[in-house]
């Protein structure tokens, strides 16, 4: 027998670990916060996905958890109750990995909802606002959601119609916000409003208090990230102080895009984490499951899905080491990052389509990683910017 037909046990190791190239801009604090990670996510999270998602919810006390061990903290100011020192953008990729290999993302999303609910105000909020906001929030004791997204618009962020008037000391706010992902526990939002006229130069961000009057919500059913809170939010003539204006008024679509680019970058290495999730337990299934007299892994037709998955694979983390080690230089490759969230998306999707094949009924069957992950598919070739618009996105700034 050829090398090229030896039977998939040539690789025993074909897993979440291994199907990972290694990075050439790792190094021992990265690993030894994939340790410390893996170990809590093991403990606190792996043994009960299944049932969270169930019951559409996880505990309260998962948050002060996920504060305790760094989750939360990382990668934010230390004078706010962050980890900032020797944090960089590959820390962040190891902890959309980790949380991704759950594969359960209604957990990761609202568990990590801050994550773009939060940065608007460290980068642009007020002093008095980060001192006041940002340490419960990392301490897990307080929520904080983003709200953009409206019933009519989607991701046309310039035409978000919630509007908020100028009353002298506050703003008498009006509209809607929908798919607010962690907005049923939330007890803030960084909520963009129209201040000003059409277009992004009419766009605030304020700091809603979930407590505030005329403030509303209702819970959403989803297709998947069922663990995940996701609400429709309603604002009833909500009187909110300039205090809370974030940033300075009609300026705050800049705090808005500055999330974007960091948010695909996350999402891409979390997509492409879950196609590893579904590469890993597709090909221990086809070494274990038996058809006409032999191992599903030693068909052609199984060995070779399984290695399409692979490369789309690879060839996805290479994109995505190149681009964090750009934006680690202090770029802001647009297009680059838009396309890096399509690849990864797509990937994605295809991984998840080719485990399900290979799982067969056993894959369909409500409980496992595979099954969760196909259903979520959608949603992450829709949030932080469809692929629609990421690819109209980049091709405009190709010059097109």
């Amino acid at each position: 027998m050829s090398q090229a037909a030896k039977p998939l046990k040539s690789l025993p190791d074909l897993n979440f670990d291994t199907t990972r190239a290694p990075s050439p801009f790792s190094n021992e604090d990265h690993d030894a916060w994939r340790q410390t990670l893996r170990k809590w996510i093991e403990k606190e999270i792996m043994p009960y996905a299944s049932q969270w998602d169930e019951a559409e919810e996880f505990p309260e006390e998962l948050y002060k958890k996920a504060s305790d061990v760094g989750l939360l903290r990382m990668g934010y100011p230390e004078q706010y109750g962050g980890i900032k020192e020797g944090i960089d953008h590959y820390h962040s990729i190891v902890t959309s990995e980790e949380l991704a290999r759950v594969g359960a993302g209604g957990i990761n999303a609202s568990l990590m909802v801050h994550g773009i609910g939060l940065p608007p105000i460290i980068n642009i909020g007020s002093e008095e606002m980060k001192e006041r906001i940002a340490p419960p929030v990392l301490d897990g004791d307080k929520h904080i959601a983003l709200g953009i997204t409206e019933p009519s618009g989607g991701s046309d962020v310039a035409n978000i119609h919630t509007r908020a008037e100028d009353k002298g000391d506050y703003y008498l706010v009006n509209g809607s916000k929908m798919f607010i992902t962690g907005g049923m526990r939330a007890d803030y939002v960084t909520t963009a409003v129209r201040t000003g006229g059409e277009g992004t130069k009419g766009i605030s961000l304020l700091l809603i208090e979930a407590d505030m009057p005329g403030f509303s919500r209702t819970p959403l059913k989803k297709m998947g990230w069922w663990a995940s809170d996701t609400a429709a939010l309603y604002f009833d003539d909500v009187k909110v102080p300039k205090t809370n204006l974030i940033g300075t008024e009609n300026n705050g679509f800049i705090g808005i895009m500055m999330n974007f680019n960091g948010e695909r970058l996350g999402m891409a290495a979390g997509a492409n984490a879950m196609a590893r999730v579904c590469l890993e337990d597709a090909a221990a299934w086809a070494r274990e499951r038996t058809t006409f007299g032999k191992r599903l892994a030693d068909h052609q037709v199984i060995r070779h899905k399984i290695a399409d998955m692979y490369q789309r694979i690879q060839a996805t983390q290479a994109y995505l080491e190149i681009c964090a080690w750009r934006v680690a230089q202090g770029e802001t490759p647009v297009a680059d990052l838009s396309m890096l969230k399509v690849q990864a998306t797509t990937t994605m999707e295809f991984c998840a389509r080719e485990a399900m094949q290979i799982l067969g009924g056993n894959g369909y069957l409500r409980g496992g990683r595979v099954e969760r992950i196909y259903r979520e598919v959608r949603v992450n070739a829709i949030g932080g910017g469809s692929e629609e618009i990421m690819r109209d996105l980049t091709a405009r700034q190709l010059g097109l």
